[in-house]
């Protein structure tokens, strides 16, 4: 498949960012000069779709060759289990494995990071190779037995309490310089082909960029001013105008150059040190953000495509150069298969095997006649599959701020509605839980303004689609109360989620 023997592969998710806020897919604003410049030497794809719109099922997705309801991380059950995840594979090939993330949802904590030798430690309790090679793994084992378990929930709280007072300091800000720092010293001290992931979350709420990048952004602009809890305008609590919602864009975009700079100086340390042409580079998202759009902040309570249509560049010897696909469907689930195709890696046991239908690298790529697995649906290469279990997590927040606000949130609404969508480069079809099902014809209507489900055949198409995908991999709904969730989960993790906005 490549001439090239055990590349080294870097994998890099740029947290919570959309399509349309990055220069290469038409940003009007120079935010990303360094992806950018990849474009020219990589391929980038316009119909990318993340399996869910928020971090841990994606992850998990992209790790395992799973969609949600296969692999069951999700809000209502937030760990991965019984899964052999790529970076396991990797690791048994030989590869040297790293995760470097301050994403509090990629930790042994939650399982996404098994398989991998080294990892940073976002609890700030430990040097960040202290949960790496072994101990990562005896962390993992004692995350999952309920006896050990108070020991790691003592850890995690402690490592909270530290990093609570590092976060007072302006230096905290960001953690992406010291994520790429991280990711250098990894590979100048392999000897072997290397496997790097990296998720940079400096667009995530809040958005406190760099005074440099702040003032080239969003000029005048105090970030304490405008509103930077989500669910207080979810919830109704507090009004955004225009010039609010340009405030708020420009801060996020500016958060975006900063990890493009940043991005720019490990792609250039990659070269100047002769790993780069060795190296298969893939840059995505794992959702986007909503700023106003359909009435909501954030990526939660929907599936519209500024939170699932995101950005994805791969730079491979077997993908042209300055290549652009504007049609192909591509699954972001699809790159636990290209990673391992590129590696020329046989999944580990337990874990999916290498599937050319799913392989950017496969002359077969999105072909699956014949295969049983999948949904029976005419042209099935063209759709994608979203899962949005319910965001019991969110939820009490959202009501919280409801009730101080003296709101109440209706319960046959999205807020509390279980999604899925089948989505192909020109109609989507969504299924709502608890609101009327949506349909869009997404080459007319990019904005998704006009319901058009039970009226158009392209939609109509979707839609049958979507219930092949439900009767073959989907399971049904079941029931879940936010207290079967939040009682598991220890103090300190729910305070790390509350800086993400997910808690209060």
């Amino acid at each position: 498949m490549t001439d090239l023997e055990a590349p080294n592969v870097v994998f890099v998710v740029l947290d919570t960012v959309r399509k349309s806020s990055l220069t290469p897919y038409g940003c009007e604003r120079e935010t990303t000069p360094t992806l950018s410049a990849f474009a020219e030497v990589a391929t980038t794809y316009e119909q990318a779709v993340a399996p869910a719109p928020w971090t841990l099922p994606v992850h998990a997705s992209m790790f395992t060759g799973l969609y949600p309801s296969e692999h069951g991380a999700t809000q209502e059950t937030p760990y991965l289990e019984g899964a052999t995840t790529l970076a396991e594979s990797l690791s048994a090939a030989g590869y040297e494995t790293a995760c470097f993330s301050a994403n509090a949802w990629i930790s042994p904590y939650t399982r996404l990071t098994a398989g991998f030798d080294h990892q940073d430690n976002f609890f700030r309790l430990m040097p960040g190779d202290a949960l790496s090679g072994p101990l990562a793994r005896l962390w993992t084992a004692m995350s999952g037995d309920d006896r050990l378990r108070s020991v790691t929930d003592w850890l995690v709280e402690a490592g909270n309490r530290v990093h609570e007072r590092l976060a007072a300091s302006a230096s905290e800000d960001t953690k992406t310089p010291a994520v790429i720092d991280r990711t250098i010293e990894f590979v100048a001290e392999t000897d072997g082909p290397f496997f790097a992931f990296l998720n940079l979350m400096d667009a995530h709420l809040p958005y406190h960029p760099p005074a440099a990048y702040a003032e080239a952004f969003a000029p005048g602009t105090d970030p304490s001013r405008v509103c930077q809890n989500a669910k207080d305008f979810n919830a109704g609590a507090r009004e955004i105008d225009d010039a609010e919602w340009a405030e708020i864009v420009g801060l996020y975009e500016a958060e975006i150059r900063h990890m493009d700079d940043q991005l720019g100086r490990l792609f250039d340390w990659l070269r100047a040190t002769g790993h780069w042409a060795d190296t298969t580079v893939v840059v995505c998202a794992d959702h986007g953000e909503l700023h106003g759009e359909h009435g909501l902040y954030g990526h939660e309570f929907a599936v519209y495509d500024p939170l699932v249509n995101v950005p994805l560049t791969i730079k491979h010897p077997d993908l042209p150069a300055g290549g652009r696909d504007g049609t192909t469907t591509v699954e972001l689930l699809d790159l636990y298969h290209t990673v391992l195709s590129a590696a020329g890696v046989e999944a580990a046991p337990g874990g999916v095997a290498v599937d050319p239908a799913r392989s950017l690298l496969a002359p077969e790529y999105r072909s699956f006649d014949g295969h049983e697995a999948e949904p029976d649906v005419p042209e099935r290469g063209r759709y994608a599959f979203v899962e949005y279990h319910r965001p019991v997590v969110e939820l009490r927040q959202l009501e919280s701020v409801a009730a101080d606000a003296g709101l109440e949130i209706p319960e046959q609404s999205r807020f509390y509605s279980r999604m899925r969508a089948a989505r192909r480069p020109d109609a989507k079809y969504v299924r709502n839980e608890r609101i009327p099902d949506e349909g869009y014809r997404l080459d007319t209507d990019p904005g998704e303004t006009t319901n058009v489900a039970g009226a158009d055949e392209a939609v109509a198409a979707a839609a049958s689609a979507l219930t092949a995908f439900e009767d073959t991999i989907a399971a049904e709904w079941g029931t879940v109360e936010a207290d079967d969730v939040l009682e598991d989960m220890d103090r300190a993790t729910r305070d790390r989620l509350a800086e993400l906005g997910y808690l209060d």
